[in-house]
């Protein structure tokens, strides 16, 4: 597992796993899986910069660190750093599991087709998320640039460092009823790690949470266990 962006979602990711283990394999073993965390801000700056070959390279290196020590397939445990997924699949030694691409399979299985999409900024206006959901016809809605804004200053200044303020709670929560007024949502896709540990509840005024890091560590426990 590419970790550390950010180290609160990685623990996550890591409680995740082993829990999903247990329950799929009730025999009181563990699952054996290498975690090599990366530095957050090193990979921002690709991002920020408009970087993708950079951004490519630095992710490369760090599942090349993981298939060296014998690992038989890999995942980026972060949503944004898939901007550089395809690219990153492509030179990988080692298979990676998509957040994306497991997120729509199961957003396709509970037959939702139009949903608000909250990240980070990079997330919220790149298309590495509309460009696999689109092919089965999955409306992808960004809210507003004043709501994006709040949500990226709140994710890096709160979220990743480890705050989970109810005040944000709160606003994040008033963001959903904004665009459930505007728009007919039937979701909401929590594409950021972080979010998913603040807004913890399953929905919110009858808007299902789409918790994309829950998703990708089911497909990481099913690949275990089929590897």
């Amino acid at each position: 597992m590419l970790a550390g962006m950010g180290p609160e979602s990685t623990v996550d990711y890591y409680n995740r796993i082993i829990a999903l283990y247990r329950e799929r394999k009730p025999d009181g073993s563990y699952p054996q899986f290498v975690i090599n965390s990366v530095d957050l801000e090193e990979g921002r700056a690709f991002i920020e910069g408009g970087d993708l070959a950079g951004l490519t390279k630095f992710l490369l290196a760090g599942i090349e660190k993981l298939a060296r020590a014998g690992c038989d397939f890999g995942l980026m445990a972060a949503n944004t750093p898939h901007l550089a997924f395809d690219e990153v699949a492509r030179a990988s030694p080692i298979p990676l599991i998509s957040i994306v691409e497991a997120t729509c399979t199961e957003v396709k299985k509970r037959g939702l087709k139009r949903l608000c999409l909250f990240g980070t900024r990079y997330t919220m206006q790149a298309d590495f998320y509309p460009k696999v959901f689109v092919r089965e016809s999955i409306q992808l809605i960004p809210p507003p640039a004043d709501d994006q804004d709040y949500i990226h200053k709140k994710y890096f200044g709160e979220l990743v460092p480890g705050k989970f303020l109810p005040e944000t709670h709160a606003g994040l929560l008033a963001i959903v009823d904004r665009m459930r007024a505007k728009i007919d949502i039937d979701g909401v896709l929590l594409a950021g790690t972080e979010l998913t540990l603040i807004l913890r509840e399953p929905e919110h005024n009858g808007i299902p949470f789409i918790d994309t890091a829950a998703i990708h560590c089911q497909a990481a426990v099913a690949q275990m266990l089929d590897v």
